[in-house]
C-alpha cells in the first residue's frame, strides 16, 4: 500500500498533523515506538484517577483558535495552575508574587516588596553577570534567590549555578499582586477525563501503530535521485513527519545533541486522600533530590477515596532513555544548525515538534506549529 504520509510519534504534533492530513483526504500511517498513543501527555487510569506518566501537563493558551481546536476533541475543567515552593518546611506560592513576598518578609504593598528586591540587588554590585547565580541574584536579589531559584535550577541542570551560564536565565517573572496564577494566557484547564481521551478523538479513523521504532521499522535508499520510503511490509510512502530526535534520524553521523531526562517515581496511598493538598508542590532546596510531587487527582478537584502521588527527578539523558527538555545552549544550537542543513537536503522528511525542532515548546505552540505544516503541505 502507498501512503502519503508516515507519520512518526503520536503525541500532540503527530497526532495533528495526522488529523489535519485525514480531513484533507491524504492517506497516513502513524506509529509511535512506545506502546501508547499521546506521548508524554499520555494519563492512565489508576485507582480511578487520571495519572499524568510524564509528568504534569496544564494545557493554556490565548489563541483562541488554538482553544477552538482542542475543544472540538475534549471538554476541559476550570483547573488553574497554582504550584507553591516547599523550602525546608516554608510554603511559598508560585510565581512570585505578593503572597509568596508576604510569607518572605512580611512585606504587604507592592512598593514595600519592591524595596525589598530593589535594596538586595543594589547590595550585591553585579554589573556583568558572568554565570547563572550571578544573573539570577541580580534579578530577584538574594533571599528569593537562595530560597526558591538555587536548588531547584542545580537539580533540573545536575550542575552548579555557578557553572551554568547567565543567558540560561534572561528573566524571572516578579508579579507585585496577589495573584497565585501561574500562567497569564486567557484559556487554562485541563482535559474532562485526561490528555488519552482527546488525541484518542483526534486519531479516530487514523492507523496507528504503537511499539514500533522508526530505524527498525523504515529502510531509505536513494532510486533516479529520490529517496524512496519503504517498511518491513512492503509499504511506501510520499513523506515522512518525524518528531523524534534529528540527531537519532542522522544516526548521530555529527554527533549527539544533548537532552535533559526525568525519571518518576509513582506512589498510591489507599488510606490517604489528601498527600498535600495542591495539584504541584516544588522542592527547592538541593538536599532533596526530586524536584516535584505531583498529586494527580487536585487536577481534576478529586474527591474519590485514596490518592496517587509522583516524584519528579531530573537526570542525566543518555542515548536510549528518553530524551525530554534540550539544551539549548550555544554548543548544541550550533550542532542543531548543522544538523537542519543536512535535513534541508531530505525534502521528503519534515521535522516537527519539541525534539524535532530541538525547542522547549508549551502545548499550544506544538499545535499551532503542526497545523501551519498542515496548511503548507496543502496549499
Amino acid at each position: 500500500m502507498h501512503y502519503d504520509y508516515l507519520i512518526v510519534g503520536a503525541g500532540l504534533y503527530g497526532a495533528v498533523f495526522a488529523r489535519e492530513m485525514l480531513r484533507k483526504g491524504r492517506r497516513v500511517l502513524l506509529i509511535d515506538r512506545r506502546g501508547h498513543i499521546a506521548g508524554n501527555i499520555f494519563t492512565e487510569d489508576v485507582e480511578g484517577i487520571q495519572v499524568h506518566r510524564y509528568g504534569a501537563h496544564i494545557f493554556h493558551t490565548s489563541d483562541k483558535k488554538i482553544w477552538d481546536y482542542v475543544n472540538q476533541f475534549t471538554e476541559f475543567n476550570h483547573y488553574i495552575n497554582s504550584p507553591v515552593a516547599n523550602y525546608k518546611g516554608e510554603i511559598y506560592n508560585l510565581p512570585f508574587n505578593m503572597n509568596t513576598f508576604n510569607r518572605m518578609w512580611g512585606v504587604v504593598t507592592p512598593a514595600q516588596a519592591q524595596a525589598k528586591i530593589a535594596e538586595q540587588i543594589a547590595d550585591l554590585h553585579i554589573t556583568a553577570p558572568s554565570n547563572l547565580e550571578e544573573q539570577a541574584l541580580s534579578l530577584v536579589g538574594r533571599d528569593v534567590y537562595e530560597k526558591l531559584v538555587k536548588g531547584y535550577t542545580e537539580k533540573q541542570w545536575g550542575r552548579s549555578c555557578k557553572e551554568l551560564p547567565a543567558f540560561i536565565i534572561k528573566r524571572l517573572p516578579l508579579r507585585f499582586t496577589y495573584d497565585n496564577n501561574y500562567f497569564n494566557d486567557r484559556y487554562q484547564g485541563i482535559p474532562v477525563g485526561g490528555y488519552t481521551i482527546m488525541v484518542e478523538k483526534m486519531l479516530e479513523g487514523i492507523e496507528v501503530k504503537t511499539g514500533v521504532s522508526y530505524q527498525e521499522f523504515v529502510t531509505e535508499e536513494e532510486r533516479d535521485g529520490r529517496i524512496r520510503v519503504t517498511d518491513r511490509l512492503g509499504n511506501t510512502y510520499e513523506k515522512v513527519v518525524y518528531t523524534g530526535m534529528p540527531d537519532e534520524y542522522f544516526d548521530y553521523a555529527l554527533g549527539h545533541l544533548e537532552y535533559r531526562s526525568l525519571r518518576f517515581e509513582t506512589e498510591v496511598f489507599a488510606d490517604c486522600d489528601n498527600y498535600q493538598g495542591n495539584a504541584v508542590v516544588n522542592y527547592t532546596e538541593r538536599e532533596i533530590p526530586y524536584t516535584r510531587v505531583i498529586e494527580h487527582k487536585h487536577f481534576e478537584f478529586g474527591t474519590q477515596k485514596g490518592t496517587v502521588i509522583t516524584r519528579e527527578y531530573p537526570a542525566i539523558w543518555k542515548e536510549g532513555e528518553e530524551p525530554y527538555y534540550p539544551i539549548n545552549d550555544e554548543k548544541n544550537d550550533a550542532l542543531f544548525k548543522k544538523y537542519q542543513e543536512i535535513a534541508g537536503t531530505r525534502p521528503h522528511v519534515i521535522f516537527g515538534g519539541r525534539l524535532g525542532q530541538y525547542r522547549y515548546y508549551d502545548m499550544d505552540k506544538v499545535i499551532a506549529q503542526a497545523l501551519e505544516a498542515a496548511e503548507r503541505e496543502t496549499e
